[in-house]
C-alpha cells in the first residue's frame, strides 16, 4: 500500500512539473484556436453571422443552440419583396460545414405575400460572407 501511495505521489509531481519544463514555451501562436467555446457554438461564426445579417431585425438569437432567425425584411428599394434568414451554427469548430444558412423570400402580389424561390447562389453567398468574416475575426484575435 505504501508503494502505491509513493508511486501515485511521484506521478503527481511529474504531472505538475512536466508542463513547465517544455521547450519552446515562448514560441508565439500563429493563429487563435479555431474552437472558441465561451458560448455553446463557435464564437467567431456566431459573431460573424450576427454581423452579416444585422441588416434585418432579429426574431431569435440563441448562442447556446447556435440559431439566429431574422424577421421579414424588405429592402426600401424593392418594397414588394421581403426575405427572412435563418442561420444555424452546428459545431464548435470554425469550419465551413459547421454553418447552415436558409432563406425564405416572398413577393407582394395584389396586396398578399406569396412565397417565391430563393436562388441557391444567394444562400451560398451569405454563407461565404459569414465564413470570411469569421476567419477575419480569428486573424484579428491573434494580432490583438
Amino acid at each position: 500500500m505504501l508503494r502505491l501511495k509513493t508511486a501515485a505521489a511521484a506521478l503527481l509531481v511529474i504531472a505538475v512539473a512536466a508542463p513547465g519544463c517544455s521547450r519552446n514555451k515562448d514560441v508565439p501562436i500563429e493563429l487563435a484556436p479555431s474552437r472558441m467555446t465561451t458560448i455553446g457554438v463557435n464564437a467567431y461564426l456566431w459573431r460573424a453571422a450576427l454581423d452579416t445579417i444585422s441588416f434585418a431585425p432579429l426574431l431569435q438569437a440563441d448562442a447556446n443552440t447556435g440559431v439566429i432567425i431574422t424577421d421579414w425584411y424588405s429592402n426600401p428599394q424593392s418594397p414588394n419583396e421581403r426575405v427572412k434568414v435563418t442561420v444555424a451554427i452546428l459545431d464548435q469548430d470554425l469550419r465551413a460545414d459547421a454553418l447552415r444558412v436558409t432563406a425564405s423570400r416572398q413577393t407582394n402580389q395584389g396586396g398578399q405575400w406569396v412565397n417565391a424561390p430563393v436562388s441557391a447562389a444567394t444562400v451560398q453567398k451569405l454563407e461565404d460572407i459569414i465564413l470570411t468574416r469569421a476567419r477575419d475575426l480569428r486573424r484579428t484575435t491573434v494580432r490583438g
